[in-house]
């Protein structure tokens, strides 16, 4: 008879890509323990018409929990906070605008946990970068010049507090740890 807990096996789907980080906060949910959350605004498609895709995150791991609380000062006084990013355990919620144009409308958010920060830039400035770790891939490497040339009236609108939904934690990535920026 075998042990059930050494045979078994997960697949994991891991999202990576950069992003403008946006309402880093405490949540504290009904039931359950509260969490640190943040939007991340992800790029995609052409680089001089980007598309962004809003993901809402449940941060996991201290050394990401770490590295977003150093973001929040900078978040909160609205400067370009572009980060680096592997998401997992990506789902869709249905929620409804409850004010606002779109009051009584429903949408979707796509929740996640962040999992690894592997570079931070504030307003055009590299102030992180993760050391490479063996195996990674390249696209967790900042692009030259990303991050200053994004006009101010393309970022992405903020969307309306949602329900906060609440996930299982799961240990993060060793990092080292780096000065508040």
């Amino acid at each position: 008879m075998s042990n059930s807990n050494t045979d078994k096996k997960y697949f994991d789907l891991h999202i990576s890509g950069l992003g403008y980080l946006n309402r880093i906060r405490e949540v504290t949910p009904k039931k359950g323990s509260p969490f640190l959350a943040c939007d991340i605004a992800a790029l995609s498609g052409d680089a001089d018409d980007a598309s962004y895709t809003r993901f809402d995150c449940r941060v996991s791991g201290a050394e990401a929990q770490s590295l977003v609380r150093r973001c929040r000062d900078a978040v909160e006084a609205e400067k370009k906070v572009l980060i680096g990013f592997k998401l997992g355990d990506l789902w869709g919620d249905i929620f409804t605008y409850s004010k606002g144009k779109k009051a009584g409308q429903q949408d979707v958010s796509f929740k996640a946990r962040l999992l690894f920060v592997s570079w931070i830039k504030v307003d055009g400035h590299m102030v992180y970068q993760a050391p490479k770790r063996e195996g990674e891939h390249s696209e967790l490497v900042p692009p030259q010049g990303l991050g200053q040339q994004v006009p101010a009236q393309s970022m992405p609108q903020q969307v309306p507090d949602q329900a906060a939904q609440s996930g299982e934690a799961a240990g993060g990535y060793d990092t080292p740890a780096v000065a508040s920026f």
